[in-house]
């Protein structure tokens, strides 16, 4: 009997604030629901990200397995900010937000009253 494997991918991320000042490094195996997490948190000082109103995607990258993207994201959170933005500049070298390549953006009601509630 043949049976479908289910692919799973996860995704290292890098989000940033509004003014860019601010680098948050992540990973998750569903960016978009994680891009929404973030974006509901502004203002919520017991979070990193909410404290500096982090959601804005700059980078992300895709691995087959959660071992791999947690090694990424761990070798990622360890560099200086000089070496994150050269890993950002390889693929979005004016650091513009690219949150609608992996969602509607800025989400819209019904997706955050779906996902809250």
């Amino acid at each position: 009997m043949f049976t479908l494997m289910k692919f799973s991918r996860f995704f290292v991320y890098i989000i940033t604030n509004k003014s860019r000042t601010v680098l948050y490094t992540g990973m998750t195996n569903n960016l978009p629901r994680r891009l929404l997490e973030h974006y509901l948190k502004q203002g919520i000082l017991t979070t990193f990200t909410g404290r500096y109103n982090c959601y804005n995607l700059l980078y992300y990258e895709v691995f087959p397995s959660a071992l791999d993207a947690i090694h990424r994201e761990k070798e990622i959170k360890g560099w200086t900010r000089e070496k994150k933005k050269l890993l950002i500049e390889t693929e979005n070298l004016h650091w513009e937000f690219i949150n609608n390549e992996i969602m509607e953006w800025p989400p819209k009601d019904d997706v955050i009253k779906r996902e809250v509630f």
